[in-house]
């Protein structure tokens, strides 16, 4: 069987190409015939989807993502799940890397690109914190995002400022 897994963790995914519906097309051209879906951050290692996904692995199956990081966004995780999948006797195919199977080759590529998103994910983080510690630095800073002026007079005021 050849099963397909997509998730999003944030409505700024959906928009920015990683879309469910996106995910779903690409598995689909892919060859998955049972797709697996939900919204739900990576950094979670249980997740109600996957571990469905993964309960229903018999050897021989196939897993396709169409990238590392729909699988997990940490390293520890990462392997673990992939190594979930391997161990059944099943492959994980990742759309832009290639098939990852229970062979040396395999194992150190899995290893090598999940640094690769476990430091993606670190990145991330270290630059929001940077943006929030420099938000703090302005005037009108209310913790959290700025409000919304809704008055064009308003706006202009706020534009002069």
């Amino acid at each position: 069987m050849v099963y397909g897994y997509a998730r999003v963790s944030t409505r700024g995914q959906a928009r920015d190409g990683n879309s469910p519906e996106h995910q779903k097309e690409e598995l689909t051209s892919a060859g998955a015939i049972k797709i697996f879906c939900e919204s739900f951050t990576g950094t979670e290692k249980h997740r109600p989807e996957l571990d469905k996904l993964l309960s229903r692995l018999k050897k021989g199956d196939t897993v396709i993502v169409s990238k590392i990081d729909r699988i997990a966004r940490n390293t520890k995780d990462g392997i673990e799940i992939i190594d979930t999948i391997t161990d059944k006797g099943c492959r994980l195919h990742i759309l832009n890397m290639g098939m990852f199977d229970n062979t040396p080759t395999g194992r150190l590529m899995k290893n090598i690109m999940l640094a690769f998103a476990q430091w993606e994910r670190d990145q991330i983080i270290e630059r929001t914190q940077s943006g929030r510690e420099i938000a703090k630095l302005r005037s009108d800073y209310q913790n959290g995002r700025p409000k919304k002026i809704k008055d064009l007079v308003a706006f202009q005021k706020f534009l002069k400022m």
